[in-house]
């Protein structure tokens, strides 16, 4: 059975951190990483250098963003050495679009004799902005005070990019929408994924 690094990824609250919690919660030797994990770490970063705590801003991007996901994934690899199942909820929201990076990254896969399986959240935008407010998180005050900027920034199209026509587990969806959407999707992706039980 080939090992899987799953991503869980979609926009910001479409559901993923709910997802990624019952998927481990159901399935049998998986890690479960949450790059929300290193936000704390991220907030002294930007405590110790005099900055307002922004996750949309210049600074975030150029000194943060990038350095979580390497850490998330350095993680994920660690992990993929003694389980077949690493998952991690994270948005990707450049990665998953990069062909370059997703090509290079199934690659380092491939050498550690594991697949990449995406699970891309479908979610309506208005859906996520109620879902914003109701969590009502430090993390999404920039977002929610600047919502048509800020939902002009983000793609929600399926990232078909990342399906293969040899892997039929290379990009699975999970509408998310409504409750009847999402139960009827996660019952294909646990029968997607029995055969790690």
């Amino acid at each position: 059975m080939v090992k899987r690094l799953i991503f869980v990824t979609s926009p910001p609250a479409c559901g993923k951190t709910r997802l990624s919690r019952k998927l481990a919660s159901e399935l049998k030797h998986i890690v479960y990483l949450d790059k929300d994990t290193l936000i704390p770490l991220s907030k002294q970063i930007f405590k110790v250098a005099g900055e307002e705590y922004n996750r949309s801003s210049k600074f975030f991007e150029e000194e943060i963003r990038n350095y979580e996901y390497e850490v998330i994934l350095d993680l994920a690899f660690e992990a993929l050495k003694y389980a077949d199942l690493v998952m991690v909820n994270a948005p990707f929201t450049r990665e998953i679009r990069d062909d370059e990076y997703i090509s290079a990254l199934r690659a380092k896969l491939e050498d550690a004799g594991a697949k990449l399986t995406v699970i891309w959240v479908v979610t309506d935008p208005e859906v996520c902005h109620q879902r914003m407010i109701d969590r009502n998180s430090d993390r999404d005050v920039w977002k929610l005070a600047n919502w048509d900027k800020y939902l002009a920034s983000l793609n929600f199209n399926i990232p078909e990019n990342l399906r293969t026509p040899d892997d039929e587990g290379s990009l699975l969806l999970y509408r998310n929408s409504t409750d009847e959407m999402a139960e009827e999707d996660f019952a294909k992706l646990m029968d997607f994924f029995k055969d790690y039980d």
